[in-house]
């Protein structure tokens, strides 16, 4: 397979320009993560597992057996061709548009903003403000410290170990900068202590902090007392990734 692609080949950049707006642009990303990535099958895994498709769902749209689609994720056949992977990204799209077309959405949002949607996972403004004590519970988070705002316009979802590898200091201080009226929910913590070490130095800060991933006794210790210092409301969330990002999609 080609190593020297870096968002697509050429006729795949053509055929999906072709269906234009954040569809197109979402496909050649994928398209071109697969075709540079050293384990290309575990690429493909990645994407269908983050659009939610079953190896059975995926393979009816391919019209080959499960079998099939199991043999390419696991490195049991040659890396897929540039035909395979323009009909698998292809059907993964169809799948989704059937189904609302939800994640495809939730991408176009973030690429729209300028950001890498491997580092964050999601971020919208709201039609209208949102009261915290509502957000927490549509989201199965707990709040641990309240904080001096009760309403958010927004959120933004961000994968915190991508964060650190592929945001710039520049790029991250900017997210932050962009968060102030919402709250910013970070995935992948282990203790908390990362993301409210650097809310030290943005000004102004998010109205809330969500850590994903961990309950109150796993916190950092001195995530309250930071979190006070500041006025944010801090909350920690253990609900299942998928349906903690499904749950922002209820909020207006």
């Amino acid at each position: 397979m080609s190593r020297h692609v870096t968002s697509g080949t050429p006729e795949q950049s053509d055929r999906w320009q072709e269906s234009g707006g954040p569809r197109g642009e979402l496909a050649e990303k994928i398209a071109g993560e697969v075709t540079l990535s050293d384990d290309p099958g575990a690429t493909l895994r990645k994407w269908r597992t983050e659009f939610e498709i079953a190896q059975a769902d995926l393979a009816d749209a391919l019209d080959v057996s499960p079998s099939v689609v199991s043999d390419y994720e696991g490195g049991r056949r040659a890396n897929p061709g540039i035909d395979v992977v323009q009909r698998t990204v292809t059907a993964l799209l169809d799948i989704d548009e059937r189904r609302g077309g939800e994640h495809i959405r939730r991408y176009a949002r973030v690429l729209s903003a300028g950001f890498d949607s491997g580092a964050v996972r999601d971020l919208r403004e709201y039609s209208a403000t949102v009261r915290l004590d509502r957000y927490y519970e549509t989201i199965g988070a707990t709040q641990v410290v309240a904080g001096e705002r009760d309403s958010i316009a927004g959120h933004t979802v961000i994968d915190s170990i991508a964060a650190i590898r592929q945001l710039s200091g520049e790029e991250f201080y900017d997210l932050y900068g962009r968060s102030t009226n919402r709250a910013l929910v970070f995935t992948g913590v282990s203790r908390g202590e990362s993301p409210l070490v650097a809310l030290r130095v943005v000004t102004p800060t998010p109205h809330a902090v969500v850590l994903h991933g961990i309950d109150e006794p796993s916190l950092w210790e001195h995530a309250p007392a930071l979190a006070r210092r500041d006025g944010v409301s801090l909350a920690v969330c253990e609900t299942d990734l998928d349906e903690m990002l499904e749950a922002h999609d209820r909020l207006p």
